[in-house]
């Protein structure tokens, strides 16, 4: 006799055996995204940039070039039918905006309301690269006030909407702006590159505030590039060394993270105030703070011996670099952009970026999202818009017909298989729910 004859006349055959009743193994994480509280975020973006170009003559906005305006409906059906619960959304400021300080909120509110009704989460976006006609550019020190009184409007007119990125891409923002001469005020020295720095980075944090004040556990997805420049010399160059410090200082000044000895000189060089740099540094702002990490392959570069560059990408990856900046800013993190602009290469990228996710989530780096941008290709983004050549970019999960990209199939596949998976090894402990115990395998 054993112990199972006494189970088996107690209970009977089929009741006692292990993962019956959510066992250790009992979930795998597979199935579409059902946006279940603390389930891992999947998440595409509609391409919205709106930098003004050709020394302010000429407005790229995106969601027009891409047809966002004319097929808005279309478009959010393909992210809900693809299986997708979580969006990355910009609102087109531009156009809110108007001249005369009226608001119009038109397009915003149906699109708004689709997203709604189709039960998709955005994450917000209120500044993408440019800025409305009557607040002129970057060098305007009046912007971060403007900018709040605008987060605060939106706030109140979505009160169900918890997660934004208030100012997209600060660092590339001031850098294409002050530094590189491509958009909007387009000039090319280092105290317009900071007054943009500071400007984006002030306004940016207002905007957290008034965006706080209605919705105190906002989620603030703060995306920006993450960048890497390797030397391919035995001595690191200036520039190179510089360019590798010069990519922090945005979420330096947004999170209170003292910069280095040599970008605090760089700053107060070039136009940074000391008691700007105090109010900086006076604490991180409101609400729960996610480092959205962006990352195309372009972004890792490699300096040759004649001073010359070549693509850098997958010498490090993503979770090589995100360890860099997780380290330093000790916030969870999500992949907020990546793409490649060749559409067979498309799927193989996307699973080397979900790859590049498990590397850090096995490293300890809670990583909260994945981002494939954007929905559609992407129009002159070879120049960074700064050349209007119709050029089209095939890196969306659909061309401009709408027409799916083999990336498409693939991010479903993706979605099957791990759509419900944890935001983080037994995060489904923190729900609160009278349904029986769920655990899932460890991804």
């Amino acid at each position: 006799m054993t112990f199972l004859d006494d189970v088996r006349r107690r209970f009977g055959d089929d009741d006692t055996q292990g993962d019956r009743h959510g066992g250790r193994t009992g979930e795998s994480g597979a199935g579409l995204p059902d946006g279940a509280a603390g389930s891992f975020r999947f998440a595409t973006g509609i391409e919205c940039s709106y930098p003004m170009t050709q020394g302010g003559t000429d407005r790229r906005d995106q969601l027009a070039e891409c047809g966002h305006y004319d097929r808005w409906r279309e478009d959010l059906g393909l992210v809900h039918d693809l299986g997708l619960r979580t969006l990355r959304y910009g609102l087109p400021l531009h156009r809110i905006v108007g001249r005369d300080g009226a608001r119009d909120w038109a397009f915003a509110d149906d699109a708004m309301a689709e997203m709604r009704r189709l039960e998709i989460e955005p994450v917000l976006d209120l500044m993408h690269f440019g800025l409305p006609d009557a607040w002129g550019d970057y060098q305007n020190p009046e912007l971060p006030v403007l900018f709040a009184d605008y987060c605060a409007q939106v706030a109140a007119r979505y009160p169900w909407v918890r997660c934004y990125t208030p100012v997209n891409e600060i660092y590339v923002t001031a850098r294409n702006s002050g530094r590189d001469g491509l958009w909007n005020e387009q000039r090319r020295d280092d105290r317009s590159f900071v007054t943009a720095l500071k400007h984006a980075t002030a306004a940016n944090i207002l905007g957290i505030q008034a965006i706080a004040r209605a919705r105190p556990d906002c989620m603030i997805v703060q995306s920006e590039t993450a960048e890497c420049l390797h030397a391919a010399t035995p001595v690191e160059p200036d520039h190179v060394r510089i360019a590798n410090k010069l990519r922090f200082l945005s979420l330096d000044l947004l999170y209170a993270n003292a910069p280095d000895a040599e970008m605090m000189l760089f700053l107060l060089d070039n136009g940074l105030t000391r008691e700007e740099y105090a109010w900086f540094m006076a604490g991180e702002p409101p609400g729960y703070q996610v480092l959205g990490m962006d990352y195309y392959g372009r972004n890792e570069r490699i300096v040759l011996p004649d001073g010359t560059t070549i693509a850098g990408e997958d010498v490090y990856g993503w979770h090589v670099i995100v360890r860099e900046y997780y380290r330093r800013y000790r916030k969870p993190v999500f992949h907020t952009e990546t793409n490649v602009f060749l559409p067979d290469a498309a799927p193989e990228w996307l699973w080397k970026q979900w790859i590049n996710i498990l590397a850090a989530r096995d490293g300890g780096i809670p990583v909260l999202g994945f981002t494939w941008y954007s929905l559609t290709d992407q129009i002159d983004w070879d120049s960074q818009l700064a050349e209007r050549n119709g050029t089209v970019i095939p890196c969306g999960l659909y061309d401009l017909d709408r027409k799916p990209r083999p990336v498409a199939a693939a991010y479903r596949q993706l979605l099957e298989n791990f759509g419900r998976i944890g935001l983080m090894p037994h995060a489904e402990l923190l729900t609160i729910t009278d349904a029986p115990a769920t655990l899932k395998v460890d991804v």
